[in-house]
């Protein structure tokens, strides 16, 4: 029997699903991201191939609230067109897959790619507007930079992007910043910089660009430019913002008429010291078609440590300022002093620098790539090295910035996801080597409950390919180093699901560690206990180095006490959990684990090539040892274990096409706990990537899906004379090589399985299939199936889909892991019922 799955409407009505919760992380580029000034006030970035859309601004912190998904491969360069227009919101992105995409969205509705331009050969690096203007540019690696036009009607009914000219960058180098500028009323000036320590302006004559000056003095790769009118006066000189990898910011004027303007008084700051000589106050002429002017150097700014990626002007409280961001960990708000003259930084938002240099494990940000001014300018917002987003607000009360709960995600393939026990908070694991917990944030009965990543369990040095939860303070991870690892709960992380998410802790919080923090240069985990604020930290004996006391490895109680969601800091350095076992046995990458449904057993896996490395490994979760022999029965990676309902089976499946079911052996303590009872070798016709039971007692029944486009159903039955086999009952067919398939553990109000299942290409389905007293195979040529919206579907392939226990009944949740770096999670509601 075999169903193939139909877009009908009879199927689409069936089962309804809408997002519950998108996280991802976003792209570590400085053009990337960037927030709408007007129309949607979005805030758009770059995450994996997709562009998030989120809005800061959100009281309800409902995070990410789609993703716009079309390009092939990563997206480079993301920015919204200053269309001026309330109603409608156009976007620009560009990707490492050469091209440039037009997005519109109309009236709050969903975004729409309207246009995809093809016209660079290699990838698209940065793309910038002029406001008040049609005209944008995109720079590519390919070493050129094209003008373009936007063309649309009235009311943007129509949108199209017309070519005005290729600009070929002489000597050859990749544009890593663009800035566009009106320098009059008959021109228009451009700055061009990147892999080179010039910049190089080109202003506009009939419209066409030539270049027309090449302004020197960084002394490393230039990553930001910027413009903006030195005062609210449209008349008002030009400044050109420019920041390198020599961690210097360079300001440049652009002044109009025949006169050089007078000498800045910041070249003669003392703390220049020896950088004077360097510092060529040149002045560089250039014309438009109505007026002369000179370009100057105006300003030398010194205080980051490291590369500077981004810079960003805002007229603020009748002040001009200049946002920058950098590799040194820090955001830097500059500011001319109204009496010298002088540029100075008069707030920096971060971390120290004593933490530069660090590694993720001991939480170094990374630097920040990202700084974007909200369009209010009393917010900023930062991306950094972990993907994860940071905002900061100006209180005018204690007239200082605060920072707020921003949001997280993987900046890799999530691999690997799992609910806790109860439901109350989910685990997911990927290949950015990090384990991180999210769950809702109660925060009082009249507001609803929103998601956040709660705790990072888990920072690695190896690519994490699975995960399953023990208990509900317990859980176990598989990574590419061979082994893997037992986590149990630190005390802090309890208090604070307790106190935010209304979590109850299973354990006694006394018989907790505190915290856990990872040693230098090492992958495990240590427990480590937190001290009140006041009491001294000892340092062991000083006369011997090698026995003083890692700061690292104590923490103060104040930093384990939240009000509300940790912020990324936070999350990086002082929520990690304690490491408590480690099980070996296996001699390639772990593929697959799986926890029994009493908790007392687990069940792994590792990559194979051979049936001597293709076994399953039991260990009793009371002692941590292994129960010999394995199971072996496959000969090729074992690619998921799913134990039965109630533990009397064990189903494998492998990339040897072959399915598995081995069933409880209690009787003889001298062989293995599990026996081979079942197996199919040619269960697919090509390797089968998932599989699942059905919380079907009376009549077992388990699920597999495989490359070969389908997902089968086969059934344990017996016969008149009581022998027991396994029939295929039904076949689903997809669209594209099916790589996940999941259950929900409870029977719907009607008595119907509801499962779910994923594919290659990011489709998902959802659907439900007959209960246990249904014999009648008519009833199995029957299954109800709709597929997922293509608006919410991921754009990679999924690569494990769970369902969330005790969810309501009228509306389940189901969590999709997935290769774009997204988890999301979904409502299901049974529109039938």
């Amino acid at each position: 029997m075999r169903y193939r799955v139909a877009d009908t409407q009879r199927l689409l009505l069936m089962m309804n699903v809408s997002s519950e919760f998108i996280s991802i992380g976003g792209n570590r580029n400085p053009a990337a991201a960037d927030w709408d000034d007007s129309g949607s006030q979005l805030l758009a970035f770059g995450a994996d191939n997709c562009i998030a859309l989120w809005n800061p601004q959100d009281e309800g912190l409902h995070g990410v609230q789609a993703i716009l998904s079309g390009h092939t491969k990563t997206v480079n360069a993301v920015k919204f067109f200053p269309e001026q227009s309330p109603n409608v919101s156009i976007l620009l992105s560009g990707a490492a897959d050469n091209t440039i995409k037009i997005w519109c969205s109309r009236r709050s509705e969903r975004f729409e790619c309207i246009k995809t331009i093809s016209s660079h050969t290699q990838p698209v690096t940065r793309i910038c507007t002029l406001s008040g203007s049609t005209t944008f540019a995109t720079g590519s690696s390919d070493g050129t930079v094209k003008i373009w036009k936007l063309v649309h009607d009235a009311d943007f009914a129509s949108i199209d992007a017309e070519l005005l000219q290729t600009i070929t960058l002489l000597p050859k180098y990749f544009p890593l910043n663009l800035a566009l500028a009106e320098l009059d009323d008959s021109s228009t000036v451009l700055a061009i910089a990147g892999t080179r320590t010039t910049i190089q302006i080109y202003v506009s004559r009939e419209l066409q660009f030539h270049l027309s000056a090449t302004l020197t003095g960084h002394e490393g790769w230039i990553r930001a430019l910027a413009f903006t009118r030195e005062t609210c006066d449209a008349n008002s000189d030009l400044l050109l913002a420019s920041a390198s990898q020599d961690k210097y910011i360079r300001l440049w004027r652009l002044h109009r008429g025949e006169e050089l303007p007078a000498a800045s008084s910041a070249l003669n700051v003392p703390a220049l010291g020896g950088l004077v000589k360097s510092l060529s106050n040149k002045a560089h002429w250039i014309d438009s078609a109505t007026s002369k002017y000179s370009i100057t150097f105006e300003a030398l700014l010194l205080g980051h440590e490291d590369w500077i990626y981004q810079a960003s002007w805002r007229h603020r409280d009748g002040k001009l300022q200049l946002l920058t961001t950098s590799e040194d960990n820090s955001l830097a708000i500059w500011e001319s002093d109204p009496n010298s003259g002088v540029w100075v930084c008069i707030t920096r938002l971060g971390e120290i620098s004593a933490q530069k240099g660090s590694t993720s494990a001991t939480g170094s940000a990374g630097g920040f790539w990202i700084g974007l001014w909200s369009p209010d300018g009393n917010s900023v917002v930062s991306l950094g090295r972990t993907g994860s987003w940071r905002k900061w607000t100006y209180s005018v009360a204690e007239d200082m910035w605060a920072q707020q709960v921003a949001i997280t995600g993987h900046i890799r393939e999530v691999k690997g996801v799992s609910w806790a026990g109860d439901g109350s908070y989910l685990l997911t694991t990927g290949s950015d080597q990090t384990t991180r917990l999210f769950s809702q944030w109660k925060r009082d009965a009249t507001s609803t409950a929103s998601w956040h990543e709660f705790s990072r369990p888990q920072i690695h040095g190896y690519d994490l390919n699975c995960i399953d939860t023990i208990s509900n303070s317990q859980f176990i991870t598989g990574a590419d180093e061979k082994l893997l690892r037992v986590f149990d709960e630190p005390k802090g992380v309890a208090e604070m699901l307790n106190k935010l998410c209304a979590m109850e802790t299973s354990t006694s919080a006394d018989n907790l560690p505190d915290a856990a923090n990872i040693p230098v240069l090492g992958l495990s985990n240590k427990a480590i206990q937190a001290i009140d604020d006041e009491e001294p930290v000892e340092t062991g004996n000083n006369e011997d180095e090698r026995e003083a006391i890692d700061p690292a490895s104590v923490t103060r109680k104040s930093t384990l006490d939240f009000r509300h969601p940790p912020f990324e800091d936070h999350l990086a350095r002082h929520l990690l959990w304690p490491e408590t076992e480690k099980l070996y046995g296996h001699g390639y990458e772990i593929s697959a684990v799986a926890v029994s449904r009493d908790a007392r057993l687990v069940a792994t896996a590792c990559r194979a090539s051979s049936i001597d490395h293709a076994v399953i490994r039991i260990y009793d979760t009371k002692d941590w040892l292994e129960l010999k022999p394995p199971l072996k029965a496959h000969s090729l990676t074992v690619t998921a274990l799913h134990f039965s309902p109630n533990d009397n089976h064990l189903l494998s499946v492998g990339r040897d096409r072959q399915w598995v079911v081995w069933e409880r052996n209690n009787t003889q303590e001298t062989t293995s706990l599990y026996k081979r009872k079942f197996s199919n070798p040619k269960g697919h016709a090509r390797m089968i990537l998932g599989a699942a039971w059905t919380p079907l007692l009376k009549t077992p029944t388990f699920l597999t899906a495989g490359r070969d486009k389908c997902v089968k159903v086969w059934q344990l039955t017996d016969d008149d004379d009581d022998d027991t086999e396994v029939k295929l009952k039904t076949t689903v067919a997809a669209n594209a090589a099916v790589t996940a398939v999941a259950c929900n553990a409870t029977l719907s109000s009607d008595g119907k399985v509801v499962f779910a299942f994923g594919t290659e290409n990011g489709e998902m389905g959802v659907g439900s299939l007959p209960a246990d007293d249904d014999d009648d195979d008519a009833l199995w040529d029957q299954v109800d199936v709709s597929m997922v919206r293509t608006d919410l579907l991921s754009a990679k392939t999924i690569n494990q889909i769970v369902w969330r226990p005790g969810s309501r009944e009228e509306e389940l949740q189901v969590a999709v892991a997935s290769d774009d770096t997204s988890l999301r999670i979904f409502n299901v509601r049974d529109v039938a019922s």
